[in-house]
């Protein structure tokens, strides 16, 4: 549903679509639709977006926004990422209520993921 004045929609760059695509499939679950070669979008996964064929990523230390994911299951997340392609930028570390770790996608663009702090998890 489309409220008025609330975000409701995020785009990325992307120099491989096809590598991006198949990364958030993989550790996401993520469905796209194409919209011709340069062009993918993504819905139903929080906020709706997309990613468009350029030589660019989107990064916090080139002053990027940042999205964070959350995960009930850090580690679990963290393997995947890994296992498909993802760039740790920056390991687990914790913060003030919780964990959280750094990565790029295939593509380049940084994104986070973050969960509550369990006893003897890191």
């Amino acid at each position: 549903m489309n409220q008025h004045e609330k975000l409701n929609y995020v785009e990325f760059a992307a120099y491989d679509l096809t590598a991006t695509k198949n990364f958030f499939s993989s550790v996401f679950g993520w469905d796209f639709v194409d919209y011709g070669p340069e062009y993918t979008a993504f819905s139903n996964q929080g906020l709706d977006g997309g990613f468009y064929q350029a030589d660019l990523a989107s990064n916090s230390q080139s002053g990027g926004a940042l999205l964070v994911f959350y995960s009930a299951d850090i580690q679990s997340t963290f393997a995947k990422v890994k296992q498909h392609g993802g760039t740790i930028v920056k390991d687990i570390f914790e913060f003030p209520g919780g964990c959280r770790f750094h990565f790029s996608e295939p593509s380049g663009n940084e994104f986070a993921v973050w969960s509550e702090l369990v006893s003897g998890q890191k």
